[in-house]
């Protein structure tokens, strides 16, 4: 069998979960009438818990379909794209649904977002209108960005009433002023005069319904065109890789933000198809997340490595009974089996680790959950194709050797927005298949199982030798004083690059862990061309908006 029908035959499957197809059916269906059809079978369900306010289906509906009418009413309509610079809130979800009723796309703006970033993105993906939180106004107005219409709205709108009075007491009911910026509108005052959602026509396979930016983890933020097909496909992959969950039975702790696309799909928008409650938090509080995981009986917990490494040494992560929940789940960024041993040393049970792209609505793969492997990311999910290619040749490579990723499935984007160059080097045509390129540098081992080794961008290159930096990565988070590890190539004519490894102490061994100690430490686990030359020591790493360590900051830094 050669390499490329090796792949084709789906050798994961049989670790697939019990009952487990191998591909699904997607239904031709948008996702406002999926999420019609939940709202309607759920009506009686709480859909979202925000800081002690419950939000039920029913008036989740009510309130998407009046802003739907509203956001008609101001000549929003079927391709328009309408940007959310919003904090994870009952806001941010009925702003998402309503655009969709009106045939708009979403495109969501990361809070972190400098206005210089708000401007870019706003400019690129052509936006006519934003629904923003009060306290980022000041940054769209400094973008300087042509807008149609602003929507303005607070936290404190969806508090509970007594929060909500505390609210404005320490931190002032003026901060909507629709007079700073013209054309700008109350969020609650649309709601209030909207009636019902318009009438949309939607082609699910063609009609876009969201416009996510890539993280700029590389480069700059390029525009995923995400049909309404494509977001439908990963609930119902979703709803396949994860039999156990019940449909209006499962409560989701969402402190991951919505404006990504783990968070987005995974939590928000799987969530809601399938009836599931929604605990927010607008920010990841530590303490009020543990807190809220008992409290409200949480029965899946999403998270980034991150995140999971700084729980295994909280103070008070025993306080919640980890074994009694459903699925803990990791992506986003490769979690370090230091985290992993830690953790289930810590609490006693296990972190499933799955894998996914903006360009694949966060779905592609994931560890099954009664056979997971620590060191791998799983298997494809169903419905999705996986080969690894040659990076240079694009030759299928077999199983066992290390190549880039290549993807297919209906839920693999259409394109890049507006950027044809980029489109076309993204896909490569393979058996009449068309596979969407990566980027990441993996292997197939022989049951079928996927193993992240690095970003095709983030390989250095010593004196001819190919090295990783995950590789190096990993053995620094290995020692007992390291808290957190990034590791770049600085270039170097005379070899290539120089392998720099930038190390955060744990806060007990600051001032104490030395060069020479993670010199040794390397030198007893890497071979001699991959210890680092250079080794520094920081407080704290550049990290993207999601929590992984930014190499691309890094690497920036050394030429600035």
């Amino acid at each position: 069998m050669d390499a490329i029908s090796t792949y084709l035959s789906k050798p994961w499957t049989r670790f697939y979960e019990p009952g487990t197809p191998p591909t699904v059916d997607v239904p031709s269906k948008s996702v406002p009438q999926a999420f019609d059809e939940a709202t309607e079978r759920f009506a009686g369900k709480t859909a979202l818990f925000f800081h002690g306010r419950a939000i039920g289906y029913r008036e989740l509906r009510e309130s998407v379909d009046r802003l739907a009418g509203a956001l008609a009413r101001l000549g929003l309509k079927k391709g328009d794209r309408l940007a959310l610079y919003l904090l994870n809130s009952p806001q941010f979800v009925i702003a998402y649904f309503a655009a969709l009723k009106c045939g708009c796309v979403v495109t969501p703006i990361s809070p972190v977002y400098t206005s210089h970033e708000v401007r870019f993105q706003l400019e690129n993906s052509g936006a006519r209108a934003v629904v923003c939180q009060d306290i980022l106004l000041e940054n769209i107005r400094k973008s300087g960005a042509k807008l149609d219409h602003v929507v303005v709205t607070s936290i404190s709108e969806y508090l509970p009433s007594l929060k909500r009075f505390f609210d404005r007491m320490f931190n002032g009911s003026g901060r909507l002023d629709p007079g700073q910026v013209s054309n700008v509108h109350r969020f609650q005052a649309l709601l209030a005069q909207g009636d019902g959602p318009p009438e949309v026509s939607i082609d699910p396979a063609t009609d876009l319904a969201a416009l996510p930016y890539t993280g700029g983890t590389t480069g700059k933020p390029k525009g995923v065109m995400l049909t309404h097909r494509n977001l439908i496909s990963a609930t119902v992959i979703s709803r396949s890789i994860f039999p156990f969950e019940e449909d209006g039975k499962e409560v989701i702790m969402a402190f991951l933000p919505f404006f990504h696309i783990f968070g987005q799909v995974v939590l928000m928008l799987n969530g809601l198809l399938r009836g599931h409650s929604i605990v927010l938090f607008t920010t990841p509080d530590t303490e009020g997340i543990l807190e809220a995981v008992e409290k409200y009986r949480v029965s899946l917990f999403y998270g980034v490595p991150t995140f999971y490494e700084y729980l295994k040494d909280h103070k008070d992560t025993d306080k919640v009974d980890w074994k009694r929940l459903k699925l803990i789940l990791s992506g986003a960024d490769t979690l370090h089996e230091s985290t992993v041993k830690g953790w289930t040393n810590r609490t006693g049970s296990a972190i499933c680790e799955g894998y996914g792209l903006s360009e694949t609505c966060a779905t592609s793969h994931l560890n099954p959950y009664k056979r997971m492997k620590t060191g791998s990311f799983g298997v494809p999910a169903t419905n999705v194709l996986a080969a690894v290619i040659d990076t240079e040749t694009r030759a299928v490579v077999p199983p066992g050797e290390i190549g880039e990723l290549i993807l297919a499935g209906p839920n693999v984007m259409q394109g890049y927005w507006n950027n044809p160059a980029e489109t076309a080097g993204a896909f490569v045509e393979i058996e009449g298949v068309r596979w969407f390129r990566t980027g990441d540098l993996v292997r197939m081992d022989e049951e079928g199982y996927f193993h992240f080794h690095d970003r095709c961008k983030d390989l250095i290159k010593f004196k001819g030798h190919s090295v990783f930096a995950k590789d190096i990565e990993d053995v620094l988070y290995a020692h007992p004083a390291v808290k957190a590890a990034g590791v770049i190539g600085v270039p170097d004519p005379a070899v290539g690059q120089r392998i720099k490894a930038i190390v955060v102490p744990q806060p007990e061994a600051r001032g104490k862990l030395t060069e020479e100690d993670i010199a040794a430490h390397c030198r007893e686990r890497l071979a001699d061309y991959k210890v680092p030359h250079v080794i520094e020591f920081r407080g704290e790493l550049p990290k993207t908006d999601v929590g992984k360590v930014s190499r691309r900051e890094l690497r920036d830094e050394q030429t600035a």
